[in-house]
């Protein structure tokens, strides 16, 4: 599997296409690894002084929405 970097490089270098023809796709294939690359994470929380516990469930999106969002 390429990344979205080696993608974009041989869509311009080897198939002549435009950077502009081919940078959106780029961006999504590469936010589609990001997702991948960082999985669904189970998170458990308790308190020592306490019996509750509870857990939550923390995503690949959720991860790729909190730091490239704001960008």
């Amino acid at each position: 599997m390429k990344t979205a970097v080696e993608w974009l490089y041989d869509q311009i270098e080897n198939e002549g296409k435009c950077i502009y023809e081919v940078m959106e796709q780029a961006k999504e294939m590469e936010k589609e690894q990001i997702i991948d690359a960082h999985g669904d994470k189970q998170k458990t929380k308790s308190n020592p002084n306490s019996i509750v516990t509870y857990g939550y469930t923390f995503t690949g999106k959720m991860y790729y929405d909190k730091i490239f969002k704001s960008e």
